[in-house]
Formats: structure tokens, C-alpha cells, sequence
């Protein structure tokens, strides 16, 4: 039965042409012997690992394997017999995709883990942690990262050719003017930032199909698989995910009246918070909170996780400030402090640094240390950023 992996493994790696290199792959210690990939539906999970095992490994001398756990195969047998015989043929890294698709995936990397210490395994699943997951023994033996969609950045390298490093926060509000110089000497940012906000977030945008319909597919997966299979959601309570995520996606980023949408979706309160907390995981939306506030409290602004997402559920609350927001929020919660202040577009991050995101046009009073975030900029100057400068943080 190896033979067939092996030949599928080959076949993959083939075919398999890495866009972009993403910067994932450079922040990961790879010395570890079990190692996780978590992300969203179609950030390019598969891809990712494919990519590893092209830069790292001829296919020929059978040291690394990809499978995919979505293969009825492991259902019968599982993975730990299955690593075994990969070990002793030699094998030495297992590339384990969508390992969440087996019952105790849990279990069973932690007896990998246990069993067989020449082996490593590099494993992904959803960015939706299951009810088992808080305290697991894999979570003390795994060192896990999170793979995100594509920054505004990969994308300018993808679509250029170029190979723009990322900025820190520092330096893009300490040296914006210069950043932004040095990089419209090379690019007209204009036209690719437009296109990023419509599709360039999710990496299928480079397949031959339609991108709107892939990305609607991917989010009902979310919904449908990730948040039902993992949180254990009855399945008739389906289309009150779903219902709530459109009164969402309409509401245009302000803070959500839990109890009419309660009303609206026929369940408790307390239910509709948890549900707003499975979505955020699923990387469907984002909450933003006041400072000093968090989960389980009411969130001050619910706004789509990215604005490819706005576009694909065809909001008629479509601002351009709320999509201009929604890529603010969605470039600075990675690595940062995201608060929502009462004035409109305003942002206090990590506790200290104001930041209000706004058109070029607008004037707004504030006090001396307020950033303005200029969309419809190319460069700007003193305390004035241009809005997709920021799309350069990872």
C-alpha cells in the first residue's frame, strides 16, 4: 500500500509549481519531531507542505511522504500502523494533511510521537480548535504555528516578481514616507491593492475557476465541516450559523445587537456569543473589542475576517470604509493589540498608538499623537500613512 502514497507523492510534487514562497516557511524551527500547521480553509495548507517537501527532499530517495487523512484508507487502519511501516522502509518525515478528518487524531500523533523517535511529522488541520483540545498532551509535545492567507506584500511579490521583505510596526509608523518611496519606485501599489482586496487574500484566486464560487464553497466547508465536525453543532442548527454570518456580513462592522439576532435566529443569547466565537476561529469574522473588554463580553465591531469575504456574500453595506477597516483590522490582529475606539474608523493598538483609517479626502480633528491611515494615498507625509503600506506587516 506505500507504493500507491509513494506514487501519489511523486505525482504531486511534479506537478506542484510554488507560486510565492511564503514566509512561513522560514519562521517554522523545524528540528522538531511533531509539527503542526493550523489555518483556514484555502490558505493553502496542502500547498504548503507540498512546498516543504520540494525544497527539502528528493522524491526518490523515499525519506519524506505526503498523505492526506481525508483518504477512506486511514479510516480502516489509522496512522499509527501506517508511520510504522513508513519507518521502517526508512521513512523519516510523514506529511500529515487534514489529520482532524480521523476520530482521536490527537491520540494517535501523540503514540506516533511516542513510538517511533526517528520519525517527524508535520501535520495540519483547521484553524477550529476542537472541545478536546485545551490541555491535550499533544498540545505539550507539538510546537504549532498558524498559517494565514496571503498578506497584501506576497501578493505584490506574487504578481510582480518582486521579493519585498515585511516591516514591523515601528517601522512603518517611523518610517512610512521612505518605505513607501523605496517601493513605488518599483510598483504602482494603486491597481494591486484594489485587486488584493477582491480576491488576492486566498491563494485559489491563481486557479482557472470562478474565484467568488471557490470562495463561497470554502466558506460553507467552514461552516458545514470544520465548525460542525469540531464543535460537535448539530447539524439542524446549520442554517442558524449561517443566517447569523449573513446578518454579520450586512451590519457593516458595528457592534452586534446579540439579543435581536438571538430573536432573529430563533436561540438564546448566550448561544449567539458562542457562535460568534466558533466564526471567529473558523477565521470567518473578526471581533474587535474597547479597551480593557474581551470574550465573553459584547464585542464593539464584528466585521468580516477579510475583505475577499465582503465581496463574496455581496453585502449592500459595502462601504468603502468598512472594507477599508475590515483589511486594517485584518493586517494588524496577528501580531498586535486591536481596540475599537467610539469615533468612527478609530483604533487604539497595543494600548498606546491611535490610528484612524479614513479616505484622503477626510479631515478630522484628533489630537497630536493620532496616525491617520490614508486609503486612496500612494505616500503620504508626518503623521499620514498610506493605508496599504500596512498590508506589508507579515
Amino acid at each position: 500500500m506505500l507504493e500507491t502514497f509513494f506514487r501519489n507523492h511523486a505525482y504531486l510534487l511534479e506537478h506542484y509549481n510554488a507560486p510565492i514562497r511564503r514566509a512561513l516557511m522560514d519562521n517554522i524551527d523545524w528540528s522538531y519531531r511533531l509539527i503542526g500547521i493550523r489555518g483556514p480553509r484555502g490558505v493553502g495548507r496542502t500547498s504548503f507542505l507540498l512546498q516543504y517537501a520540494k525544497e527539502n527532499f528528493d522524491p526518490h530517495l523515499r525519506q519524506c511522504l505526503y498523505i492526506n487523512l481525508n483518504n477512506f484508507y486511514f479510516q480502516g487502519r489509522g496512522l499509527v500502523d501506517f508511520a510504522g511501516e513508513f519507518v521502517r522502509i526508512g521513512g523519516q518525515v510523514l506529511l500529515a494533511d487534514q489529520v482532524f478528518k480521523l476520530d482521536d487524531w490527537r491520540d494517535q500523533l501523540c503514540e506516533c510521537y511516542r513510538k517511533y523517535p526517528l520519525l517527524r511529522i508535520v501535520y495540519t488541520t483547521t484553524s477550529v480548535e476542537g472541545s478536546d483540545a485545551a490541555g491535550s498532551p499533544l498540545s505539550q509535545i507539538a510546537r504549532t504555528y498558524v498559517l494565514h492567507g496571503f498578506s497584501f506584500r506576497e501578493y505584490v511579490n506574487l504578481k510582480t516578481g518582486n521579493s519585498f521583505q515585511p516591516f514591523s510596526l515601528d517601522q512603518v509608523l517611523a518610517d512610512h514616507e521612505q518605505l513607501a518611496r523605496a517601493i513605488t519606485q518599483r510598483i504602482d501599489p494603486r491597481e494591486l491593492f484594489q485587486d488584493y482586496l477582491r480576491f488576492g487574500y486566498y491563494p485559489f484566486f491563481l486557479e482557472n475557476h470562478n474565484f467568488i464560487e471557490a470562495l463561497l464553497k470554502a466558506m460553507n466547508q467552514m461552516i458545514e465541516v470544520d465548525l460542525l465536525f469540531n464543535k460537535q453543532v448539530e447539524l439542524k442548527y446549520l442554517s442558524r450559523l449561517k443566517r447569523l454570518l449573513y446578518m454579520l456580513a450586512v451590519s457593516g462592522g458595528e457592534a452586534p445587537n446579540v439579543s435581536r439576532m438571538a430573536k432573529t435566529i430563533c436561540t438564546s443569547r448566550a448561544t449567539v456569543m458562542n457562535y460568534l466565537k466558533y466564526l471567529e476561529e473558523a477565521r470567518l469574522i473578526n471581533m474587535v473589542y474597547r479597551e480593557g473588554e474581551s470574550f465573553p463580553k459584547k464585542p464593539a465591531a464584528v466585521m468580516l475576517h477579510d475583505t475577499n469575504l465582503i465581496h463574496a456574500v455581496y453585502s449592500p453595506s459595502m462601504s468603502e470604509q468598512y472594507v477599508m477597516e475590515t483589511f486594517f483590522v485584518n493586517t494588524l490582529w496577528r501580531h498586535h493589540t486591536v481596540n475599537r475606539l467610539r469615533r468612527e474608523g478609530f483604533y487604539k493598538i497595543n494600548g498606546t498608538t491611535e490610528i484612524c483609517v479614513c479616505d484622503r479626502q477626510r479631515r478630522t480633528k484628533a489630537g497630536a499623537p493620532t496616525i491617520f491611515a490614508r486609503y486612496n494615498s500612494t505616500i503620504c507625509r508626518g503623521n499620514e500613512i498610506p493605508l496599504w503600506l500596512f498590508g506589508f506587516l507579515y
